[in-house]
């Protein structure tokens, strides 16, 4: 029987990942799609609750923020939860916890604004899901291939497209309560068969010093910062559209609530196609070059669109290229943290970086809700996406380059992304 890859091991790059390696990843993937889908419920409804309670563009823009900036910041202490109780325990706890809000939500939470935003500030706990999976996930694969196996697990986020093809269907043909009901169920189901299937990966690294110490450190590491910069802009943008564009697209281009959600779940899609693409890509090139094109293509693409271009085809190919973009760009940097990030931290690290990419989705639809109450027009914030890109993609090429090729470290590139994705310590 093949035994499992240790954490922090080497070995060569082309060495066989044992069959149970691929079943834990398969699981923690199945594990963070269910809790994003229950993240993302009230994004596809918030233009009928718009309607239904009368809210402005500011509250409407504030129901679908809460939950992401609340799963953000809680991916810090989840995060580094697990680097102590093993995603084992950490992954059945936060799904069954989740379940709670979506029946809230469901059952009795839909009435009023105040009733969905208390119940949306508890559904953020489907959010920190993230920063359970990608060091549970770092723990099992070799250093060499990790970059492709956390973009696997970060395909995960594509339980938005679930929420944004179903929730709307479903409340049609049905009842308000019914999305949140079979979420719930499966949630639950989850919930038992992660308890009794998921196992951490043996002679992963255990931290004894406290929680409080253990932050402390992980934000003196430069790495923290360096993700967390890109990150934010990176799957900030994806969560920002993910659970802004049936509004964007439904205000600005005059779709219904139907063909919106549809749309926004294809964006979504190829996001969430593009991110282990992105984590392969960096194991061969290196991620700051998978980062640096990923950014240049948001540049372009939030230009072309801040000119409101008819839908089809110029806004259409803005839109999907910036999704390709911004999920290539999420696998990246995560790639980053596998390569830079000292065994035994990756958890407190992805729980800082994972509350910087929320953060970075929190503030945009707010923006954008403001400037289209205000001026009648999506320009600004468009504008704004594509010169924090751009800045994005300076410190790419100058600060974050010269980390990954400092001293002691080989150069990547083609042909030597392997080799420097093995120097993880």
């Amino acid at each position: 029987m093949d035994q499992p890859v240790k954490s922090g091991s080497g070995g060569p790059p082309g060495a066989r990942v044992p069959g149970r390696v691929w079943l834990m990843l398969a699981l923690a993937t199945v594990g963070f799609a269910v809790n994003f889908w229950a993240w993302a419920l009230l994004s596809p409804l918030a233009p009928r609750f718009k309607d239904e309670l009368g809210l402005s563009s500011f509250e409407q823009s504030l129901l679908v923020a809460v939950p992401v900036v609340v799963g953000s910041l809680g991916r810090v202490p989840v995060g580094a939860l697990t680097d102590r109780y093993g995603g084992r325990l950490m992954f059945p706890l936060v799904s069954a916890a989740t379940v709670v809000p979506v029946l809230y939500l469901g059952l009795a939470g839909h009435s009023s604004l105040a009733a969905l935003l208390v119940g949306g500030f508890f559904l953020g706990i489907g959010g920190t899901a993230f920063a359970v999976g990608v060091p549970f996930v770092n723990a099992w694969f070799p250093p060499e291939r990790r970059g492709l196996a956390i973009g696997v697990f970060g395909a995960g986020m594509g339980g938005t497209a679930i929420s944004a093809l179903t929730t709307v269907q479903l409340v049609d043909a049905a009842a308000m309560a019914t999305p949140f009901l079979i979420t719930a169920a499966v949630l639950v189901v989850y919930a038992v068969a992660a308890a009794l299937l998921l196992r951490d990966a043996p002679g992963r690294a255990v931290p004894t010093e406290s929680l409080v110490r253990r932050l402390a450190a992980t934000v003196r590491l430069p790495v923290t910062w360096q993700a967390s910069a890109l990150y934010a802009v990176a799957f900030g943008g994806y969560v920002a559209f993910s659970v802004y564009l049936p509004t964007y697209l439904r205000t600005g281009y005059g779709l219904t609530q139907a063909d919106a959600a549809n749309r926004m779940a294809g964006f979504v899609l190829l996001a969430v196609a593009m991110r282990p693409m992105g984590g392969w890509l960096s194991d061969r090139l290196g991620p700051v070059r998978v980062l640096a094109g990923s950014l240049a293509v948001v540049v372009a693409g939030a230009v072309v669109q801040a000119f409101t271009p008819p839908l089809a085809p110029l806004g259409t190919i803005a839109f999907l290229s910036m999704a390709a973009a911004l999920g290539a760009g999420s696998g990246a940097t995560f790639a980053l943290v596998a390569l830079l990030t000292p065994a035994g931290k990756v958890g407190s690290v992805t729980g800082v970086v994972g509350a910087a990419g929320g953060l970075g989705g929190f503030l945009p639809p707010l923006v954008m809700g403001t400037m289209y109450g205000r001026y009648g027009t999506y320009a600004a914030g468009l504008a704004l996406l594509a010169v924090v890109a751009a800045a994005a993609l300076a410190y790419t090429l100058t600060g974050v380059r010269a980390a990954v090729e400092g001293p002691g470290r080989p150069p990547t590139g083609h042909h030597r992304g392997r080799r420097a994705a093995g120097t993880t310590a």
